[in-house]
This record gives structure tokens, C-alpha cells and sequence, in this order.
């Protein structure tokens, strides 16, 4: 009768101890399925996202050859024609000043940054992050110092340009870029300096601990605007 007593305990044990390794091996299963599926999810996705960009990146290519053998079509054209030399060369520097052509010269580029120090150590640490206010006014003081042509990490500013803040990354162009933001303006290099005086807009940022750095440059690209120009609601006057 004893030994019966034994038997079921240790069979009642030996059960207990089963299940319980059971439900490990399941939970463990499903854990495993389920970080399989996301990563499934996630490599799919960064595919799918790599593909639009390499779509994108060729649309990019065939404009860019549509418009230098437009450009081949239109210099062929216009030789021998003084008229159209002429229609040429105002198309041409057109192009240049609405920001819908490369430029290069002498100029400055603005570095701003956002500070390294620690979130908790500023009563306000959104005071310690570069904002959209802050591209803006160092952009209209460049504009003021008579920049030529300006460009935000690489994105040109035309007429239509928007400067947008979204969360911790701004939009330019309705391209989002973060920082650092990397300011190149092309103008008189010793005027668009006047932009790093003392108690200037770039003295102030770097009062709050922000990154503030204006270099000087004989030699700055800045791209064109790759966007489209619509205009619905502005007239020609006849």
C-alpha cells in the first residue's frame, strides 16, 4: 500500500514536471515564430523600400540624360542663329537664378548641430536641439548678406522651397533631413560672414550650447532643385 503511495506521487510528479516543460517548449515556439515573422516583415519591407529607391535613383539617371541631350538639341540648334544664341544664353542664366541649374563659386558653409550636452541637464532641452526658426533665420541672414544660391544638406532652395519642422527632423523640399545641417550659400564670402558676429545669430545658438560653425570656401557646388514649379493661380500680365 505504501509503495502504491510512492508510485503516485512520483508519476504525479513526473507528470507536473512534463507539462511544465510542454508549455516552456510552446511559449518558446511561439516566441520564435513570432520574431521569424518580424523579421520576415522587416526584411521585406527594407527590400520594398530598396527597390523604390533604385526605381527613383533610375528615373533620376534618365531625366538627367534626357535633359543633357536636350541640352546637346538646344546648343546644336542655336549655332550660327545670333537670335537664338541670345534666347539660349537668357534660358540659360534663367535656369541659374530660379535654381534649376548647378552653380559653383566663392561662399561660406554653415555647420548647425545640435548640442552633446545631456538632455538633463538643461531646464528646457528642446533649447538644446537645432529648430526649423533656426535654419530660417540663419537662411534669411544669408539672403540679407546677398547670397546668390543656397542649399540645405544638399537640398536647393528655390522660391517654392518650404523649411517645416516634423518631430525631430525637419522638411526641406518635402525631403526630411536631420541634423547636422550643413548651410552652403554662395555670394561674397566676406559679406555672407558678417553672418558670425558677436552677438549674431550663430553667437546666440552657441550660447545655448547649440553647434554653431561658419567656414569660408573659394570652391562650393551647390546642386539644382530637382522638384517640379507649378504655378495655377499666377497670370502673365498682357
Amino acid at each position: 500500500m505504501q509503495n502504491k503511495k510512492i508510485v503516485a506521487i512520483v508519476l504525479g510528479v513526473m507528470c507536473f514536471a512534463l507539462t511544465c516543460g510542454i508549455c516552456i517548449q510552446v511559449r518558446t515556439v511561439e516566441g520564435t515564430n513570432s520574431a521569424v515573422s518580424n523579421d520576415y516583415e522587416e526584411n521585406n519591407l527594407r527590400a520594398e523600400v530598396l527597390r523604390y529607391k533604385e526605381r527613383y535613383d533610375n528615373k533620376v539617371k534618365d531625366l538627367e540624360k534626357a535633359e543633357s541631350e536636350l541640352e546637346k538639341e538646344r546648343e546644336s540648334a542655336t549655332q550660327n542663329d545670333t537670335a537664338l544664341e541670345e534666347k539660349e544664353k537668357e534660358i540659360t542664366e534663367g535656369n541659374k537664378i530660379i535654381g534649376l541649374s548647378e552653380v559653383t563659386g566663392s561662399g561660406v558653409i554653415v555647420t548647425l548641430s545640435d548640442s552633446k550636452k545631456d538632455v538633463n541637464s538643461s531646464l528646457d532641452p528642446s533649447m538644446l536641439l537645432v529648430h526649423d526658426t533656426d535654419v530660417l533665420s540663419v537662411i534669411n541672414e544669408l539672403k540679407n548678406a546677398g547670397a546668390e544660391a543656397i542649399s540645405i544638406n544638399d537640398q536647393r532652395l528655390v522660391t517654392t522651397s518650404g523649411i517645416i519642422c516634423g518631430g525631430n527632423i525637419i522638411e526641406i523640399n518635402g525631403e526630411k533631413v536631420g541634423a547636422p545641417f550643413e548651410i552652403k550659400a554662395i555670394g561674397l564670402p566676406e559679406q555672407l560672414a558678417a553672418l558670425d558676429r558677436p552677438n549674431g545669430y550663430l553667437d546666440i545658438l552657441r550660447g545655448w550650447s547649440v553647434g554653431a560653425k561658419l567656414e569660408k570656401s573659394n570652391n562650393i557646388t551647390i546642386p539644382k532643385y530637382t522638384g517640379t514649379f507649378t504655378y495655377e493661380y499666377a497670370r502673365e500680365v498682357e
